[in-house]
C-alpha cells in the first residue's frame, strides 16, 4: 500500500464518517421537536463539510418523488462513490 494511497483512504474515510454523522442527525432533526443546542451546530458543521461535494451531484441528480416523500439521491450516490473510491485508495 503506498503513502498516498493510504492518506486519500482515511481522508474518504473520515469523509464517510462525516456523511453518516450528517445523516443521524438530519433523522435526529427530523424525529425530535425539542433537540439539544449541540444538535444544531453539529449539523452546521457536517452539513458545511459536506455540502460542497453532495451540492454539484445533487443540481444533476433530482431527487425522486415518492408521494408526500423526497428520497435525495444525490447523498446515496456520493456515499457509494466514497465507498468504492476508499476501498480503490486502499488497495493501491
Amino acid at each position: 500500500m503506498s503513502l498516498i494511497g493510504a492518506l486519500v483512504g482515511f481522508v474518504l474515510t473520515a469523509f464517510i464518517l462525516v456523511l453518516i454523522a450528517r445523516m443521524l442527525l438530519d433523522w435526529a432533526g427530523v424525529a425530535g421537536a425539542g433537540s439539544p443546542p449541540w444538535v444544531s451546530r453539529a449539523r452546521t458543521i457536517t452539513h458545511a463539510w459536506t455540502e460542497p461535494v453532495l451540492e454539484p451531484v445533487r443540481r444533476r441528480v433530482r431527487p425522486v418523488r415518492l408521494g408526500g416523500i423526497s428520497l435525495d439521491l444525490a447523498f446515496t450516490i456520493v456515499f457509494l462513490a466514497a465507498l468504492i473510491l476508499r476501498s480503490i485508495a486502499f488497495s493501491l
